[in-house]
């Protein structure tokens, strides 16, 4: 498999630091709103990394942060009169309902800053003793001009960077690149005792301390937005490495940007959209597929036209896949002549969708090969066709799509309620009560189900 590695800025075979096993930390949200489909992307595209690089046979350690301490969550809590603590649960509450609707699964450790502050501290000590840091009225600070490879990630060079910032009267930083790794206590916010006195972590050290702590001083694959390049992770590298003595991460991976109908998404523009404004129009999953119809590095541009674009595409796949099921429940135990060729054919798509994704995670290609699967599929694949060959079309079709994290949703029909109102209707028909088949249809439509009559029998499926 190929990365693209944001620090060396090319792609990269993908070696595990130990054969076999594979640690991810990706950058989660900030808990002090709904998230919005920018927050969506990464946790889509990251979610999609870990269930591929499974499915290839690795023991992947998923970690995704929650941050519940910072500027934003004390203003909002403030504002609304609660303590962070409370704001905090319950954003995280409903961003896992989000993610949840995504079809994102649960990392395997969400860790939270607020439950490790004893190890941020500890990480700040460190960076003290080795000469890194320095505390100032309480708070203590990175010196970027001590770390001489400051810039790496991003490639930016420090001196122009250092040169261009802006130097605020009263400052108490030794320079104005210099970022907090501790924020001396203010009237009115959450406070932890430290050495330096009473405070709380700034936001780029509780990476540092979090994915460190699970996944080792160096492990595989970070990921997150573009946005967090800088200074976020080149914030992380720096105190991380200077911390450690050792390399950081292995593997940097980062998504682009989302534009909305071309544009900026942005509050002031008034084309901003939350997860839960997009799922209250469609369903969920056609976001999913919109988010991976295009490769994770480019740029996306989102508008309704696209997710009804996404929704078509992601139907013609619950097509092919109801067709099979139903195929299946009425196909011969004998092989027709075309199955064993057909059979054998099926293993070539399933090398294309690998040779796909190994390309830097290329899920926009591998939606292609599925696609020109599906387009086999149902051209070979009929009332003629054996057990054996509908079964392996529908296990291939199921194994692709879950990769992808897609078709999850059942498609199959047995509420004994609905398929005794189905019984009646093929008894109207046989009767040639036409009248009560189309009331039993129009019925059955109400409640969400739609019946396709064929020459072997009524075929159904929920809308």
């Amino acid at each position: 498999m190929q990365i693209y590695n944001t620090q060396t800025r090319k792609k990269e075979e993908f070696v595990p630091l130990v054969p076999g096993k594979v640690g991810i930390y990706v950058c989660g949200p900030t808990v002090y709103d709904f998230i919005h489909i920018g927050n969506a992307r990464p946790t889509i595209v990251f979610d999609t990394l870990r269930r591929y690089l499974e499915y290839r046979g690795y023991d992947v350690k998923y970690v995704q942060n929650l941050t519940d301490i910072d500027d934003k969550m004390i203003a909002r809590a403030n504002q609304e009169g609660i303590t962070v603590k409370e704001l905090g649960e319950r954003f995280i509450a409903e961003y896992f309902k989000d993610a949840d609707s995504l079809n994102v699964r649960r990392a395997d450790v969400h860790p939270r800053a607020t439950d490790h502050i004893g190890l941020i501290i500890g990480m700040i000590k460190k960076l003290e003793k080795n000469g890194k840091a320095y505390a100032a009225n309480g708070s203590v600070y990175f010196s970027v001009a001590s770390d001489a490879d400051y810039g790496k990630l991003s490639g930016r060079d420090i001196e122009e960077l250092m040169s261009g910032a802006r130097v605020e009267v009263d400052d108490e930083k030794r320079d104005p690149m210099d970022f907090a790794l501790w924020k001396a206590a203010k009237p009115g916010e959450p406070s932890w005792d430290s050495p330096w006195g009473k405070g709380r972590p700034g936001w780029h050290i509780e990476c540092s301390a979090m994915s460190t702590k699970y996944l080792g001083e160096t492990f595989d694959i970070h990921c997150g937005g573009q946005d967090l390049v800088f200074p976020h992770h080149e914030n992380e590298v720096a105190q991380s490495e200077c911390a450690t003595g050792k390399p950081f991460v292995r593997y940097w991976m980062h998504n682009g940007y989302i534009n909305i109908d071309n544009q900026k998404m942005s509050k002031s523009l008034g084309n901003f959209f939350t997860v839960r404004d997009i799922g209250k129009e469609f369903d969920l999953e056609a976001l999913r597929m919109f988010m991976l119809s295009a490769h994770y590095r480019s740029p996306i541009n989102f508008s309704r036209e696209l997710i009804e674009q996404a929704k078509t595409a992601l139907e013609r796949l619950y097509n092919a896949k109801r067709n099979l099921e139903y195929l299946l429940g009425h196909a011969k135990d004998e092989a027709a002549e075309k199955d064993e060729a057909f059979i054998k054919g099926l293993d070539g798509w399933r090398d294309k969708f690998c040779a796909a994704m190994d390309d830097d995670l290329n899920t926009a290609d591998a939606l292609g090969v599925l696609f020109e699967a599906v387009r086999e599929i149902n051209s070979v694949c009929d009332a003629d066709s054996g057990k054996a060959a509908v079964q392996a079309a529908l296990a291939l079709l199921n194994e692709l799509s879950g990769v992808l994290g897609l078709l999850y949703k059942e498609t199959q029909v047995e509420d004994p309620e609905i398929l005794a109102l189905v019984e009646q209707r093929t008894q109207a028909r046989k009767d040639k009560n036409w009248a009560e088949s189309d009331r039993i249809r129009d019925l059955l439509k109400e409640k969400g189900i739609v019946v396709e009559d064929t020459p072997q029998g009524a075929k159904i499926h929920r809308v």
